[in-house]
C-alpha cells in the first residue's frame, strides 16, 4: 500500500504551482497549500503549522525579495524549508545546494558550483563548474553561466541570458532576457544587450 507524503507549498501562484509539480515528482503525493492571503484552498502559514507542524516545507514564492521573507519567518519558528529536486537534474556530487532552493525540470549544476538558500534554478538552466549563486537569487530557464561565474543576492538572470566565464553579478541586480553578459557587474543594476551594457540602476 502506498504512503501518503505531504508537503506544504508555501506561495499559490504561477511560481507554487510548478513547484508542486516538482514535488509531485519528487514523490509527494499530498500538496497542501500556504498563503498569506488565504486564497481559496489554502490556509495562512499560523494555521498550517498549528495542524501541520511535522510537514516539510517548500517554497514556492517567485519574488527575490518575497521568497527570502517567507524563508525568514520559516527559519524563525526553526522550520528549515526543504529543498527540491526535481529528478531529471543534473547535479554533480561535489555541488553544494542550500536549503529551500528549487532546481527544476532537466537543470544541470556541475562540479565545485555552489547555489546558495532559497535560489531557483529554472528549467534547463546550466550552472557550470566552480560558480557561486548568492541566496534568493533566480536563474530563469535556459540560463548558461559558465565556469566561475558568481551571481549576488536576490539577482534575477533572464531567460535564456549567457554570462561568460569568470564574470560577477552584484547583489540585487536584473539581467534582461536573451542578454550576453561578457564583463562584471554591480550590484543593483539592470542591464541589457548583446553585449549586456547598464541600462538603469535599481531603487533598493
Amino acid at each position: 500500500m502506498e504512503t501518503t507524503k505531504r508537503i506544504g507549498i508555501y506561495g499559490v501562484g504561477g511560481h507554487g504551482r510548478v513547484v508542486a509539480q516538482i514535488a509531485r515528482a519528487c514523490g509527494y503525493t499530498d500538496i497542501l497549500w500556504i498563503d498569506d492571503a488565504v486564497k481559496e484552498g489554502a490556509c495562512d502559514f499560523d494555521t498550517f503549522k498549528t495542524a501541520n507542524a511535522d510537514i516539510p516545507v517548500a517554497l514556492g514564492v517567485g519574488s527575490n525579495a518575497a521568497r527570502q521573507r517567507v524563508f525568514e519567518k520559516l527559519v524563525t519558528i526553526g522550520a528549515e524549508p526543504l529543498t527540491l529536486i526535481h529528478p531529471s537534474a543534473v547535479i554533480a556530487a561535489d555541488a553544494a545546494v542550500g536549503s529551500g532552493s528549487v532546481i527544476m525540470p532537466l537543470a544541470v549544476v556541475n562540479t565545485g558550483a555552489t547555489i546558495g538558500e532559497g535560489v531557483i534554478v529554472n528549467s534547463g538552466a546550466v550552472v557550470e563548474h566552480d560558480c557561486r549563486i548568492g541566496a534568493f537569487a533566480h536563474l530563469s530557464p535556459n540560463v548558461a553561466l559558465a565556469g566561475a561565474v558568481s551571481v549576488g543576492l536576490r539577482t534575477h538572470v533572464g531567460i535564456g541570458s549567457s554570462v561568460v566565464q569568470g564574470v560577477s553579478i552584484g547583489s540585487d541586480a536584473v539581467i534582461a532576457a536573451g542578454s550576453a553578459v561578457i564583463a562584471s557587474l554591480p550590484d543593483g543594476v539592470m542591464a541589457a544587450g548583446v553585449p549586456a551594457v547598464i541600462k538603469k540602476e535599481l531603487k533598493q
